[in-house]
């Protein structure tokens, strides 16, 4: 009886988070309005309760299934450590944020997972900002659906961004980052913060992430000039070769011999591992092509594990008819005068695809480490699908093309 006393006030307890995270949102809002014309407080409240929804959901999922969020609320728990002993990269960092809230203001486990679903909440925000922003045409998909709309609210991506964990952090960091690298200047916080959440969550996330940056801010078409360009990429290299130790230690080969080698060691130990944890793929004798569509639209209905894999499914086949949309001659050569943004989302989106690909046989940890990357995907594809609603509206305003609708009258 006491420990069912118990788990129901910490579920009032979590709840209760709820309302107080709600006006804390409010605030942020405040700020955000005054900054940008085009907010919607109104779609951006509808966004907090659905997501904060998924965070009863997960939590909810958690009871029944095997989840790390009760071992990022037991490990900060540790008396033998204090707060500095868990400042570190991936795992240890999260518990390293956990810290002060379970042990200095006394959170339980609900009240750090409607936390962490907050973080979640807030990478979608700065995702929003980060479309709206850069695209100010609505395109419609589906005959009559809001593209940025569907994007926001597709719900895998809210079920593993809404639980105490690296989700929640990294997808705010890469949201973050991504929002603020259009003005880095007047954004200079936010792009440090976005980068050492990456960073300190998942270096190899981080590598690639400015090798993203780096590319389509040297090859994009934005008016910068090449004196500059040389600045920042020299800055960005030499701050990879003063972290590359760090990111080399997340695969094992910060003290090899022979890099290459021991990486394919690594990758098929890896893809071996994941294999037997369940849910597994057997993509040894997968081509490139084939891995890489796993990675992207896997599980699809034939191979969905479980009810949960029902609904990713359907999402799944969402993110593939989206993609079909980019399947054109025209995408190419829009890419060739592509701005920095989407220049950098597309190399971050391949990139990872590809590096994920050596590593990746279970379908489970495949759904939620998409997760990370797939608004890249996204974005690219709304630009692209902006851009020729762009030059569809320019050809209808044409003289020529008015006189024929006349002429047609």
């Amino acid at each position: 009886m006491h420990l069912e006393t118990g788990l129901i006030l910490d579920m009032i307890g979590g709840l209760l988070m709820v309302p107080f995270l709600y006006l804390l949102t409010q605030l942020i809002f405040n700020r955000l309005e005054k900054k940008h014309s085009f907010f919607s407080r109104k779609l951006m409240n509808r966004l907090f309760c659905y997501h904060m929804f998924f965070g009863i959901i997960y939590y909810a999922y958690a009871f029944i299934n095997p989840s790390d969020s009760h071992k990022y609320f037991t490990w900060p728990q540790n008396a033998s450590k204090e707060w500095l002993d868990f400042f570190g990269t991936e795992t240890t960092f999260i518990n390293f944020i956990s810290y002060p809230f379970i042990n200095g203001f006394g959170f339980s486990y609900e009240m750090m997972m409607m936390l962490y679903a907050w973080f979640g909440f807030l990478g979608f925000v700065y995702a929003y900002l980060f479309f709206k922003e850069n695209i100010t045409l609505e395109v419609k998909v589906f005959k009559h659906i809001d593209l940025l709309t569907l994007i926001l609210f597709l719900p895998n991506m809210h079920f593993w961004t809404a639980s105490m964990g690296k989700g929640a952090i990294i997808f705010l960091g890469l949201m973050l980052f991504a929002y603020s690298i259009k003005n880095p200047k007047s954004r200079v916080v936010g792009l440090l913060v976005g980068s050492f959440l990456v960073f300190y969550i998942r270096p190899h996330v981080f590598l690639l992430l400015t090798v993203g940056g780096l590319i389509g801010f040297l090859f994009g078409k934005d008016s910068i000039s090449w004196k500059k360009k040389a600045l920042i990429g020299l800055s960005i290299i030499v701050g990879l070769f003063l972290i590359h130790d760090k990111i080399l230690a997340v695969v094992h080969l910060n003290n090899s011999q022979d890099m290459l080698a021991d990486f394919i060691k690594f990758t098929t130990q890896r893809s071996h591992d994941l294999d037997n944890a369940g849910s597994g793929v057997n993509m040894a004798g997968y081509s490139l092509p084939e891995k890489i569509f796993t990675f992207w639209f896997r599980p699809l209905f034939f191979d969905a594990p479980g009810i949960l894999g029902v609904i990713v499914s359907a999402e799944n086949l969402i993110y593939l008819l989206l993609f079909l949309k980019i399947l054109k001659i025209d995408f190419l050569k829009f890419l060739r005068n592509a701005p920095v943004n989407v220049r950098m989302s597309l190399v971050l989106f391949l990139l990872t695809s590809f590096a994920m690909t050596f590593v990746m046989s279970n379908l489970g940890i495949i759904i939620r480490q998409k997760s990370m990357v797939m608004y890249f995907l996204f974005f690219v594809i709304y630009y692209y699908l902006a851009h020729e609603k762009t030059l569809s509206i320019k050809l209808n305003l044409t003289p020529s093309n008015k006189t024929n609708l006349a002429k047609a009258a």
